[in-house]
């Protein structure tokens, strides 16, 4: 049997019980969504209010054009083939007497869904669309606005409202997908798009302007 000399037990037990205490009861850890979050910039408010506008401008072009580029039957049977009932986009249910904070949930919720849903559509075009150059770059444009948007909502939500975290919903990944499914995925992401960033722009800038 090993000597151990006088004191080390008691040591080694104090030792073990900090390390499982601190493992158990983490503290002030911070949440994902908001752990590289720092002070907002003064103008960030209003730098939101700019973008949902101009993803607002660009929405319907950018859906007319990925119809132009699936063909038929897409272009021929849009209500048909691109109904939006088929996707998880989230539903934007605030209206202008909606507090600020419940307004900024839902834009959040709206346009993570949006981030995801765009990089599966952009990938899915690269590989049937090669030569689609406008598309792509639209595409592209809107996914690069939507994480700036991303951002300056992080910032309120988790400084401004002390909101640490949102429960998301994503789409269906479109890897394995047939070829039309995939087309038609992206066609109903991207029109129920059109509705919904439409609706953002008129419930929403009131209050941004505001905030």
């Amino acid at each position: 049997m090993k000597f151990i000399p006088a004191g080390v037990v008691p040591l080694l037990l104090m030792i073990h019980c900090r390390l499982v205490v601190g493992k158990a009861l983490p503290v002030n850890t911070p949440s994902p969504m908001c752990e590289n979050t720092h002070v907002c910039k003064p103008n960030v408010a209003e730098q939101t209010r700019k973008l949902v506008v101009l993803l607002n401008a660009t929405a319907q072009d950018l859906f007319s054009i990925y119809l132009d580029c699936q063909g038929d039957p897409f272009s021929s049977h849009l209500d048909e083939l691109c109904n939006a009932n088929g996707t998880n986009f989230p539903d934007f249910d605030v209206n202008r007497t909606s507090h600020k904070k419940e307004i900024m949930v839902a834009l959040y919720k709206v346009f993570a869904f949006l981030n995801a849903s765009l990089g599966n559509i952009t990938r899915d075009q690269e590989e049937l669309n090669p030569t689609a150059k406008e598309l792509r770059e639209r595409l592209q444009n809107t996914t690069k606005t939507t994480r700036g948007l991303i951002s300056n909502l992080t910032c309120l939500l988790c400084t401004n409202y002390k909101v640490s975290q949102v429960d998301v919903t994503y789409g269906k990944s479109s890897k394995g997908m047939t070829v039309f499914k995939k087309k038609q995925q992206g066609c109903q992401v991207l029109r129920r798009y059109v509705q919904v960033v439409s609706q953002a722009a008129q419930v929403l800038l009131p209050h941004l302007s505001q905030a």
